[in-house]
């Protein structure tokens, strides 16, 4: 008998094996798809729902985000407190602040 559960053992150990090595890994990260320059959404002149299709971004970061224009660089959302340093991580890559010609 003691064969049979030592085979019964290891068959079982072969079956859990790999669910556990499964669930223990940690998921491969996206590649972060930076847009070019001129597909990026200029903070200074686009709308709330322009804003909006920035990924990451929520109505509320948005509305702010146009309440408080103009800005001189996209720097500006964080050193006038307009949006959180987490926020800005996430839309850092896909806004630019053009200014307007003097």
């Amino acid at each position: 008998m003691r064969a049979e559960t030592g085979i019964l053992l290891l068959a079982a150990m072969a079956f859990y094996a790999p669910l556990t090595r499964a669930s223990q890994s940690t998921p491969e990260p996206k590649a972060h798809v930076i847009p070019s320059p001129e597909a990026r959404v200029d903070i200074n002149h686009a709308s709330a729902e322009e804003l909006m299709k920035i990924p990451g971004m929520t109505w509320t970061w948005a509305t702010r985000i146009v309440r408080f224009r103009p800005y001189r660089s996209k720097q500006d959302l964080i050193d006038q407190g307009v949006v959180t340093s987490a926020v800005y991580d996430r839309i850092k890559d896909y806004v630019i602040a053009h200014r307007e010609k003097q």
